[in-house]
């Protein structure tokens, strides 16, 4: 190395030092925006888990405790009815022309 390029090296070291300190410190806090980032995400993830399996735990619960059997019987009575209800407009005491 030619003294006179050491000679203008010595002098920059410390501004060069200093920059890489800036440097590091910069990405430290990245990285620290990042995983603070992250961790709320992973939070809101797991809320959101919570509440889906707390829904599949009532439908679970539904289809099990006989719900389901309900709803047949709620349906088939339905059925019922519109067999039972009259659509012939004679049936209703109205004449035919």
């Amino acid at each position: 190395m030619d003294p006179a390029n050491l000679a203008l090296m010595i002098p920059l070291a410390p501004f060069l030092v200093g920059g890489f300190a800036i440097w590091t410190k910069h990405q430290r806090k990245l990285a620290e925006m990042n995983l603070a980032a992250a961790a709320e995400k992973s939070a809101q993830y797991a809320n959101s888990n919570r509440e889906l399996e707390e829904r599949v735990r009532v439908l679970e619960r539904i289809v099990t405790d006989r719900g389901y059997d309900v709803a047949t019987q709620i349906e088939a009575l339905r059925d019922t009815r519109m067999v039972e209800t009259p659509h012939d407009p004679g049936l209703l005491g109205e004449t035919r022309q």
